[in-house]
Formats: C-alpha cells, sequence, structure tokens
C-alpha cells in the first residue's frame, strides 16, 4: 500500500516518536513503507512522514548510481538509537519528502555508530560513514522530531518562509500523494 507522504507542518513530524513494542510484526508495514519511498522516488521514509509515530525507518540507496558503495544499502531501522556520530562535518545538499521542492546545504559528521532492531527483532549494532551515515541521520532525525530545515540559520529560515507556508498548506507539486496539515 503506498501511503501519501505527511507534509511539513503536520505536528507528527514534531513528536520525539515512540518505541515498538519489541516482537511486533511489522512486515506489512515495512513493505508498504518501501513502496511509499519507491513511489516518492526517495532513498528513505521515516514511520512520521507516512502519519506514524513510532521509531522506525527504511532507507534505499540501491538507486544512486554514482554511489558505487550503495549497491547493498537497503535496510530497516527499527527502535534505533545513535550511540555516536563522529568525524568532520561535511556539507551536502539535502531535500525531504515532507518537505518537497526546497534543497539546502546541510553539514553533518560523517560517521555514525547505531544500535538498532532489523525487521525479525535481531539487535544490530553498525557503523557507517559518508552517504549511509547521512540517509540514516536524516531518517534519525524525523523520529526524533527534526527537520533537515532545523539545521539552517535563522536568516535561511525566513527566506524560506513563504515556500514552507506554502508547502503546510498543500500548495506544492509533487508527483507521489500528500496530505497536509491545514487539508486534514
Amino acid at each position: 500500500m503506498v501511503y501519501p507522504i505527511v507534509m511539513y507542518g503536520d505536528p507528527v513530524l514534531r513528536k520525539k516518536a515512540k518505541e515498538i513494542e519489541k516482537g511486533t510484526d511489522l512486515s506489512e508495514l515495512v513493505t508498504s513503507m518501501f513502496e511509499t519511498m519507491q513511489a516518492a522516488k526517495g532513498i528513505g521514509l521515516a514511520a512520521p512522514q507516512i502519519g506514524k509515530s513510532i521509531r522506525l525507518f527504511v532507507v534505499d540507496g540501491t538507486t544512486l548510481d554514482d554511489e558505487p558503495d550503495m549497491k547493498d544499502f537497503k535496510k530497516i531501522f527499527v527502535n534505533p538509537v545513535m550511540l555516536n556520530e563522529h568525524g568532520r562535518p561535511w556539507a551536502f545538499e539535502e531535500g525531504c519528502l515532507s518537505i518537497p521542492n526546497i534543497r539546502e546545504e546541510i553539514d553533518r559528521p560523517e560517521k555514525i555508530r547505531i544500535r538498532y532492531f532489523d525487521e525479525n527483532w535481531n539487535s544490530v549494532e553498525e557503523e557507517f560513514d559518508g552517504m549511509k551515515a547521512r540517509i540514516i541521520q536524516h531518517e534519525y532525525d524525523h523520529i526524533e522530531g527534526k527537520l533537515f530545515i532545523d539545521y539552517l540559520s535563522s536568516l535561511k529560515k525566513r527566506t524560506l518562509k513563504g515556500k514552507l507556508a506554502d508547502i503546510s498548506k498543500g500548495n506544492v507539486d509533487t508527483e507521489y500523494r500528500i496530505v497536509a496539515p491545514v487539508k486534514k
């Protein structure tokens, strides 16, 4: 099932998501999240972006042809805990399915260590760097109630105010279904 993507301004995007009870069957939801992400041509999707305030996100970097180390990067993160972010911060232009048509340079540390459960409730602890780390950091922020625009200067946020207001009203062109907070 392809869900509509929740747009900027919806309170679910600003809540710290709740842990999922260990052992919960997530197979149907995870399949739907991958379908939703692919339909929107995204590389990551967090549960709050489909209106579910739970600690779950999926990533799929396999479509990034110019990044050879991403060919097998398709993962599910359940109840993740960011253990460490380190290394030299590097800038990269980020976007978000919940904030369409806005892309900005964001600095993030180059390496992370994260603990999470996979789809079978196996506990995993891994280190990631580069683009993999960035995608995970972006999606992890979603389950913490944070958005990439929170890293921008107050001046830059003011210049985006009108665009963000339009997005929150659903006045935005996307190739995927959306649900705007004002239209709910």
